[in-house]
């Protein structure tokens, strides 16, 4: 099949055809003298052409004389929907576990309570029962010994466990920078002591690492 657009070309104007094109609408059928016909959106008239404004965008210029007739398209383009507003009134957004009594301890306490959320968050991801391999118990993960330091009795009660983690946290800041503290409630006071620094142990930075990267996120924008 020869594509009807082959025949477009300039031809001299034929004035008898200047009544057949009827102004501007929705959508039009444009019938060609090969029998073909063709639904554009609109069509003017410029020079000895016609141009077809397409439905579906851009244009085609072709000879008058190849068009017989316009009429009306039965079946006009849709008229574009409005866009779709959604309100969203309210958000629900995960609750952090425990945060009344974190921000109830951290303020007793005078520790920034975002702080404690992000060593919760690296130490035991929120776990109440968790236990480490090397004995450390908890939501803080408290050693046996800072337990006894702190007096917490069940360091897999929540409460007891939160208050002296942020204990033990708060007599770190209190000796170290933030970042030495954090180590030091990682791998103790005394690494920190020896090595005049973060220890050079991988879990150990990288411990610092992520508790600072989440505390950063915390943030509010400056």
């Amino acid at each position: 099949m020869v594509p009807v657009f082959r025949y477009f070309k300039l031809v001299v104007f034929v004035p008898a055809l200047c009544g057949v094109f009827a102004a501007d609408a929705s959508a039009e059928l444009v019938f060609l003298s090969n029998g073909r016909h063709l639904s554009v959106k609109s069509h003017r008239v410029e020079g000895d052409s016609i141009i077809l404004v397409l439905r579906d965008g851009g244009e085609i210029a072709c000879a008058q004389s190849l068009v017989t007739s316009i009429a009306p398209d039965e079946v006009p383009d849709p008229e574009p929907e409005p866009p779709v507003q959604v309100v969203v009134e309210h958000i629900s957004l995960p609750a952090v576990p425990y945060a009344d009594l974190i921000d109830t301890m951290a303020a007793q306490h005078g520790v920034d309570p975002q702080l404690v959320r992000a060593v919760i968050q690296v130490e035991s991801a929120y776990k109440s029962n968790a236990r480490s391999p090397k004995g450390a118990m908890g939501l803080m993960q408290l050693m046996p010994q800072t337990a006894r330091q702190y007096a917490v009795r069940n360091p897999y009660d929540p409460k007891a466990n939160i208050e002296g983690g942020i204990k033990y946290l708060k007599s770190l800041l209190g000796r170290f920078e933030l970042s030495l503290a954090l180590a030091a409630y990682n791998a103790g006071e005394a690494a920190v002591q020896r090595f005049g620094g973060i220890p050079p142990y991988r879990e150990t930075r990288d411990y610092v690492t992520r508790v600072l990267e989440i505390l950063q996120s915390r943030q509010p924008p400056a």
